[in-house]
């Protein structure tokens, strides 16, 4: 009894529990076949969703778009959008005329070579340079040479010569205590990696007093040195430089000397001929580089000069500024702190970086090294990154690298016009100026003790001009300062910046 009655209540309890917790059956969940026996397992569900059909999207009929294309408001709408559209056409056209008329036009870059675009830098003696590593010593200071950003490297002489013994001339051997063949072409070749040229110095008496020994034997001698230059071109460097140009008469020899040159020209990049003289006038230096056709000549035209004579020598060569070349001493005359004094470096480094032409260097300028009482070619001096002036960013070295990087990427300063705004007998200023590119003002004043106020107010200038870069502490970059009423103190230089305006 007792059992009967318990299975009847659980049978009861079962019935009334929520039908949601009671167990499936097939007959409530099904399996896709009516009346399939089977339960699923774990209270599991399949439910069968019909698929609806997708709806396709046909759009109208060739027939219905014929018959509403032809509806007299589509034929208004596309009438509109048509001379919308020819209206904008035109319009566009007529705005570009009219920027293309009334922008101003660019000037023509004139043709320059690799020497145009910046500084070369001599090393006469190779040994002091290095320190007495020569040729192999050389190659580990190019690197150091390139963050001047010169654009060329003048080696030599390096070649075998005895003094006055013209029977002892090989300009095609180095000189065993400064290298040899192989080692020269190594410093070449990493040279050129870094975007540097070569131009060797292939002065056949070096040694001796007469750079062409005699009279006698000079005719002997300028056929080695075309042969020299032939080969020496063929090894790889980039051109030949040679001292004393006023005492070989020879149009011949000239001649043949630029043929030489303009036959290796290869992958366009030309091969340069510099000669080298002593003498002084702008007016017998025009009549040389006419005589001799040398690419670049060098000479004393700004040695112990200032203002009015500096003035007057850009004048009158200031011709072909592709031909100019502005060097104070090189590896015959001495450095340039010594020939202008350490108080002046900066001030004529500004001068030979800005006048146009180009700027040529003696090793060690860039520091004020200067000559030792026996000798115009002292040890180099090796800064290794660190400077004793409290200032570093006016140190020789730093100004040196400002300068040089500023003339080798401003067309201004490249090859931009050179127009003479002031000048007396201790100072003078200049502006620099090419097409659309930014204007350059150089203001220098020589005088040891008096401070200059220049008035700048030619057409060509604004009222205020920018500070690039200055001797004068009281002038920083970026100051801007009233051209009217410009002060330079004494052995100063300040170069100035100022935009293009149409």
């Amino acid at each position: 009894m007792t059992t009967d009655t318990e299975l009847d209540m659980k049978d009861v309890e079962l019935n009334e529990m929520d039908p949601e917790k009671q167990p499936m059956t097939s007959e409530d969940t099904g399996n896709g076949d009516a009346g399939s026996p089977v339960t699923e397992k774990n209270g599991s569900v399949k439910v069968k969703i019909p698929e609806e059909k997708e709806s396709k999207f046909t759009g109208l009929s060739k027939e219905e778009l014929l018959k509403v294309a032809g509806t007299p408001g589509w034929v208004r709408i596309r009438w509109a959008l048509l001379i919308l559209f020819w209206l904008g056409w035109i319009g566009m056209l007529a705005g570009a005329v009219v920027i293309i008329v009334q922008a101003p036009r660019c000037k023509p870059l004139p043709d320059m070579n690799w020497w145009n675009y910046g500084a070369l830098y001599q090393i006469g003696d190779v040994n002091s340079f290095t320190e007495g590593s020569g040729l192999e010593g050389l190659q580990t200071k190019i690197d150091d040479v390139g963050k001047l950003k010169v654009k060329g490297l003048i080696i030599g002489p390096i070649h075998a010569s005895s003094a006055d013994k013209p029977e002892d001339l090989n300009l095609m051997e180095v000189s065993s205590d400064i290298g040899n063949l192989d080692q020269l072409k190594r410093v070449i070749q990493t040279a050129h990696k870094k975007s540097i040229s070569v131009v060797l110095d292939l002065t056949p008496n070096y040694k001796g007093k007469d750079p062409w020994f005699s009279n006698s034997s000079v005719e002997q001698v300028t056929d080695k040195v075309k042969s020299a230059t032939d080969y020496w071109l063929e090894e790889g460097v980039d051109g030949i430089l040679l001292h004393g140009v006023d005492q070989i008469n020879m149009d011949s020899f000239w001649t043949n000397m630029s043929d030489t040159i303009k036959n290796h020209t290869k992958d366009e990049k030309k091969r340069v001929l510099i000669g080298v003289t002593t003498l002084k006038s702008a007016e017998e230096v025009k009549k040389e580089l006419n005589r001799t056709g040398v690419d670049l000549l060098l000479s004393r035209v700004l040695n112990h000069k200032a203002g009015v004579e500096i003035a007057q020598v850009v004048d009158g060569l200031y011709f072909d500024q592709n031909k100019l070349a502005w060097n104070i001493g090189d590896r015959v005359w001495g450095h340039l702190a010594s020939i202008v004094t350490l108080l002046q470096v900066k001030l004529s480094q500004l001068l030979l970086f800005t006048l146009p032409g180009t700027p040529v260097f003696n090793y060690g300028d860039e520091i004020g090294l200067e000559d030792d009482l026996s000798s115009v070619n002292p040890t180099m001096v090796w800064l290794n990154g660190t400077e004793k002036e409290k200032d570093p960013s006016r140190s020789l070295l730093s100004f040196f690298k400002e300068v040089s990087e500023l003339r080798g990427k401003e067309r201004s300063l490249q090859h931009g016009e050179y127009l003479l705004l002031s000048n007396s007998t201790s100072a003078m200023a200049y502006l620099r100026q090419w097409d659309q590119s930014d204007r350059y003002i150089v203001a220098l004043n020589w005088h040891t003790n008096n401070s200059v106020t220049l008035q700048l107010t030619q057409k060509e200038l604004p009222e205020k001009a920018t500070v690039v870069i200055s001797t004068d502490a009281k002038l920083a970059a970026h100051t801007s300062v009233k051209l009217a009423d410009l002060t330079v103190e004494p052995l100063s230089a300040i170069m100035l910046k100022f935009p293009y305006t149409p």
